[in-house]
């Protein structure tokens, strides 16, 4: 099937505080060089934030991870999880319609799209509200025939059930996900032939439609501020870590950090009038510490080619989650070259790869 992007374009994408902190912090999962294996769950962030994945978003977030345009949108068009056109407001539906839903009337569900929402695919009801197609195997066979609405499904559909749910989520309300016909979960039809005593203990849903159900959070679209942000990958994954988008957006003002071992360098309350250097440049350094590096008052390579052995000490000290990287990547050594204007193997690197 050919995708293509929508013809009507918005003229631009910004990810919101939180959600840009959240996409930073994935970034920082994959090994400098590597940023573009985030490009999935950022492609998808943005589409969660938008309900659709537009031009403007591909393309903010192929800068963000310095891939070529093209290649962004190679992903987007590849997966069909990602829409490429304008979605319901409310929520787009997609109906499974592989052999055991089809023969337990998926088409009979397609129906009730083609006369609630609209008569083709990808169409949006008048209201603007809702949104629909038909999808391959969505993996509950055994509650044939269903629908993935949002983030959950709902299971065990007749024709009459389904055509209900449409007009609840038209009216603003949010219909209980899962078995539509009484079934806790994927237990037989005629009820459980053993284990018959876990009927004492469960909760009135299966686990996964009872947070649904807890949180109100069926068809909501992630925004970000779900949890509190936490990357334990870098040091910050205990249950009471404190949330990191501050750091994340790094602000322009110099962050108080512990002495430790060492002497700490000169720094800088802000770059200077040019601006600051591209540090990424430095093999090494990607966005995660660039930002940490500014937070610290390090914004120019000739700062970091002056550091002497102390200074490098101190450095590699307070480099959070990342200690010690100054050292191992000799970023003193590549600095003085790059505050030069000359170029590094790794930066020449860099920047051909972002011109592509």
């Amino acid at each position: 099937m050919l995708r293509r992007l929508h013809p009507e374009q918005p003229d631009s994408f910004a990810f919101t505080p939180a959600n840009q902190a959240w996409a930073e912090a994935q970034i920082t999962k994959y090994p400098e060089g590597r940023q573009a294996s985030a490009v999935i769950p950022l492609l998808w962030r943005a589409q969660e934030q938008e309900g659709w994945l537009t031009r403007p978003a591909i393309e903010r977030v192929a800068e963000m991870l310095g891939m070529a345009y093209m290649r962004a949108l190679e992903v987007a068009s590849f997966y069909f999880m990602f829409q490429l056109q304008p979605v319901g407001s409310v929520a787009h539906i997609q109906v499974c319609g592989t052999t055991s839903c089809m023969i337990c009337g998926a088409e009979d569900l397609v129906a009730v799209c083609k006369e609630k929402i609209a008569p083709k695919p990808h169409q949006i009801s008048e209201d603007g509200k809702l949104s629909w197609e038909e999808v391959e195997c969505l993996g509950s066979c055994a509650n044939a025939p269903m629908a993935q609405i949002g983030k959950d499904y709902y299971e065990d559909l007749t024709a009459a059930r389904f055509g209900e749910i449409l007009d609840e989520l038209a009216a603003g309300t949010v219909p209980t996900p899962g078995p539509q016909n009484g079934r806790y979960g994927a237990e037989p039809l005629n009820g459980l032939t053993s284990l018959t005593d876990f009927d004492s203990g469960r909760t009135q849903y299966n686990a996964s439609v009872q947070l649904a159900t807890d949180i109100g959070d069926t068809v909501k679209r992630i925004d970000g501020t779900e949890v509190p942000l936490i990357t334990p990958w870098t040091g910050k994954g205990s249950k009471d870590a404190a949330p990191v988008r501050d750091d994340l957006m790094g602000p322009s003002s110099v962050a108080a950090v512990p002495a430790t071992e060492g002497t700490k360098p000169a720094t800088l309350e802000k770059a200077r009038d040019e601006g600051p250097d591209n540090l990424k440049l430095i093999k090494g350094v990607g966005p995660k510490l660039e930002a940490l590096l500014h937070r610290l008052g390090f914004f120019h390579f000739d700062q970091i080619a002056g550091w002497t052995e102390a200074e490098v000490q101190w450095v590699d000290e307070n480099l959070e989650g990342f200690k010690g990287r100054v050292s191992r990547d000799t970023w003193v050594t590549q600095a003085k070259t790059l505050s030069t204007g000359a170029d590094t193997e790794f930066s020449q690197r860099t920047k051909k790869q972002s011109k592509e």
